[in-house]
C-alpha cells in the first residue's frame, strides 16, 4: 500500500519520513479522545481528566505494545537488534499495550478518586474507534497482514517499502485481515454506544467490549499470515489468541456475575 505518506528532505541532515502506519495511529488516538470527552460531559466526568487519562493510557499503551512484541519474538530481535528501531513504526501487540495501559488507568482512576466503572464504561466505544482507524493504518503500512487467498476482495502489496518495513509480501494476493478487524471495531463500536445508556451496572460496557473484542481477535487471528506476532504450539495459537481465551473467559464470568447482582447505574455526576 502506501507505507510513507512523505519524505522532508532535510539537507546534509538526511531525510525525515513520516509513515502513514504513525498518521493514522494519531488520528485514532485524537478521534478516540474526542469521542471519550463527549461522553464523559454525558456521564458527569470532569472532562480534563479524561484528556489526561488519554494521554496517559496512549504512552503506557504504545511501550506496552513493543515490549510485549519484543518480549515474545526476544530470540529474532536479539539476532536482528536494529529491527527493535525498524518496528518502532509499524506492528505491536494490541493485548500487551492493554494491558499495561489498563494498569496505569487504574492507577489514575484511583489516584484522582474517579468513578472505575463509570469510566471503563466511557473509554470502551473511544477503544474501539482508535481501532478501527488504527487499522487503516496498519493496512496502510503492510503490518498484520493476513494469509494468501483467492478471494475477489484480497488485497496485494506491490511496495518494496512496505516489505522492507514490516516483511509483508510482495505481488501475492492476501486476505485484508486489517480491514477485517477494523470492520469488526466499528461494528463493536456501534454496539457499546448503543448499550452505554441502556446499561444495568457500571462496568457492563466496558466488559461486553473485553469479551467482544477477544472473540473478534480470536477470529481475525485465523487469517493471519505474519509470524512476528508469536505463534505457539506448533503454529496453531498466536499470542494474541492465547490472551483472547482467557480474556473472554473472565469478562463473560464478570458480566454474568455483575448482572445477577443487578442494579440501576446511579444518576450521572460531577467527579472532581
Amino acid at each position: 500500500m502506501y507505507p510513507v505518506l512523505f519524505d522532508l528532505d532535510l539537507g546534509r541532515y538526511g531525510k525525515f519520513t513520516i509513515g502513514t502506519y504513525g498518521l493514522f495511529y494519531a488520528l485514532g488516538f485524537l478521534l478516540a479522545l474526542r469521542l471519550a470527552v463527549a461522553l464523559a460531559r454525558r456521564e458527569g466526568i470532569e472532562p480534563a481528566r479524561i484528556v489526561d487519562l488519554g494521554i496517559v493510557a496512549l504512552l503506557t499503551g504504545f511501550i506496552g505494545a513493543k515490549l510485549t512484541l519484543y518480549l515474545v519474538d526476544a530470540g529474532y530481535y536479539v539476532a536482528h537488534p536494529m529491527d527493535i528501531l525498524r518496528n518502532l513504526r509499524s506492528a505491536g501487540v494490541f493485548y500487551g499495550g492493554f494491558a499495561l495501559a489498563s494498569a496505569a488507568a487504574f492507577l489514575y482512576v484511583r489516584r484522582h478518586r474517579l468513578p472505575l466503572g463509570k469510566v471503563a464504561d466511557v473509554a470502551a466505544p473511544p477503544l474501539a474507534l482508535g481501532q478501527a482507524v488504527g487499522r487503516i493504518g496498519c493496512l496502510m503500512a503492510g503490518c498484520c497482514y493476513g494469509k494468501s487467498c483467492d478471494l475477489p476482495w484480497a488485497v496485494t502489496f506491490r511496495d518494496p517499502a512496505a516489505f522492507q518495513l514490516t516483511g509483508v509480501p510482495l505481488g501475492i494476493p492476501l486476505h485484508p485481515t486489517q480491514v477485517y478487524h477494523a470492520l469488526a471495531d466499528l461494528l463493536i463500536l456501534a454496539i457499546t454506544l448503543l448499550l452505554l445508556p441502556r446499561r444495568r451496572f457500571a462496568g457492563q460496557v466496558f466488559w461486553v467490549y473485553v469479551l467482544l473484542y477477544a472473540v473478534l481477535r480470536f477470529v481475525v487471528e485465523l487469517f493471519r499470515g505474519d509470524a512476528a506476532r508469536g505463534l505457539f504450539f506448533g503454529g496453531a495459537l498466536s499470542t494474541s489468541q492465547l490472551i483472547a481465551i482467557p480474556a473472554a473467559l473472565v469478562a463473560a464470568l464478570i458480566l454474568y456475575r455483575l448482572g445477577r447482582a443487578g442494579g440501576d447505574v446511579p444518576a450521572a455526576r460531577r467527579s472532581t
